[in-house]
Parts: C-alpha cells; structure tokens; sequence
C-alpha cells in the first residue's frame, strides 16, 4: 500500500506564512478531496508536495512510503510516482506532446521501454480522452484551449501511471461535456491502479463524477473540518462561514462559485 503522510508542515513563501500545521494521510485507493476559500493554501500544498523551490518549508514532514522527500527534487518524487495535475498547464514551444511523453516514459522504464507498445497506448488514451490526434504532435500545450490542456494533464497522467496523484482545480476551464470525460477517466484510473487521489476543488460538479472517500475544509492554511461525502452536500447548501481566522461551522452563507485562482 503506497501512503502520502504530511505531518505538522508549516510553509512560507516571500516571508508570508502560507500553510500552518498542516497535517493529512493519503492511501492508496482513498480519493482525498480539499475545498475551502480562495487565498487558503490549496494550490500551495500541491505544488510544496512536488518541491516547487519557491516554498520555503519552515517545519514538519512529508513522506512517501515511510520515506521523507522534503529534500527530494521535484523530478525524484516523479520518479517515486506522484504526479501533478496543473491548475495552469505550461505551454512548451518546441516540444511535441508525443516527445515529452516518450522522453519522460524511456527515462523512467529504462531497458524496459517499448516504442511500439508506446505508440499503440498514446492512440489509445487520446481516443478515450475524446482528444484530437492531431494535439499529440503540436507543441506541448501550444495553442490549446484551457480544456484541452486539462484533458492533456490527464493523458500525461494515464501514460506516465503514478502511484499518487494530485488533481489541482482539474474541472477549471471545461466545457459540461469535457468535464464528465475528465471525471470519468480520473474514476476508471483509480479503480484500474488503485491509486491514491488529492483533488483540489471549488466547485461540488466535478464530484458528481469523481466520487471522494474523504473530504477536507481548508481555511488558514490548515484543515479545520474532515469528513465522508457527505460534507460536499452539506458545504453546497451552507457554504464556508468564517469566524475570524477560522472556519467553525457551514451554517449560514451561501457558496458562490468562485472563478479566481489562488
């Protein structure tokens, strides 16, 4: 069973304290999912957990199968098989889909990499993803729509097969029809591979497809309410209510959806 453990992680970024005492344990085959109100450290915690540098982590841990990787570089914890969904994809002149897929894959299966095996499963998965062919040849990202560069994080996802996987605000920028086959494709992932699955999300829609075992109020840089999926519902009728730096109940406003990154 391959585990995430976050343990007392505080972090800051240009002298601002952004993530306090944070504390979370992702197994495999639970889908974690983290909502809360913009500015709270959402989107931070994803990009600490894969070694962005420009995150200072001030205190705590984060361990991958009883291992630390606090000083690990991003492109190790790759290799360990986590994997980050974007909020914002980067667009990449120069670099075909096809090239950076095959280039990231032969570096990690070494000897054991097969072109043609390659090939026939990016037909595949571009086929299943509802993908124009012709997007796996252009740039990385290049000229993509904000939809389609979701859909392109969730092939990087199906070809690379990570063990644990972070989804940060994956239903951003989709269209109704794009959003149940990203739903769907991160589902049948998760029962194929028994992944472990963080979602970052404001918006209860995706979870009409993406179906959580644990479900996390953020606020302040902490957690401050844990539940089953039954607190989405409950975070849907009632929304967040803050009480001066910190959320005590979802009793009395109404969630409004939020458009703005963090």
């Amino acid at each position: 069973m391959d585990t995430l453990k976050i343990t007392n992680l505080s972090v800051s970024v240009d002298d601002k304290v952004i993530i306090k005492d944070f504390n979370l344990e992702i197994k495999s085959g639970e889908i974690h999912v983290i909502m809360g109100p913009n500015g709270t450290g959402k989107s931070t915690l994803t990009k600490v957990i894969m070694g962005d540098k420009n995150y200072q982590v001030l205190k705590g841990d984060i361990k991958f199968n009883d291992k630390s990787i606090k000083e690990l570089t991003t492109d190790e914890r790759a290799r360990l098989g986590i994997f980050l969904g974007m909020q914002s994809p980067l667009e990449i002149e120069g670099v075909t889909n096809a090239d950076f897929l095959r280039t990231a894959i032969s570096t990690k299966e070494q000897d054991n990499f097969k072109l043609f095996e390659f090939i026939k499963e990016l037909d595949k998965t571009v086929d299943y993803l509802k993908m124009n062919k012709d997007m796996i040849h252009r740039g990385l990202n290049q000229g993509f729509s904000g939809g389609e560069r979701k859909k392109n994080e969730i092939l990087q996802m199906y070809m690379l097969k990570p063990k644990c996987i972070l989804l940060d605000e994956i239903d951003s920028g989709l269209d109704v029809d794009s959003l149940k086959i990203v739903g769907n494709a991160v589902m049948d992932y998760y029962k194929e591979y028994n992944a472990s699955i963080l979602v970052i999300t404001h918006y209860q829609r995706l979870l009409n497809y993406i179906k959580p075992t644990h479900v996390h109020v953020m606020n302040n840089g902490t957690i401050v309410k844990s539940g089953g999926a039954e607190l989405v519902k409950e975070i849907e009728q009632n929304g967040y209510v803050k009480n001066n730096k910190k959320v005590e109940s979802l009793g009395t406003c109404v969630v409004k959806e939020m458009v703005s990154h963090e």
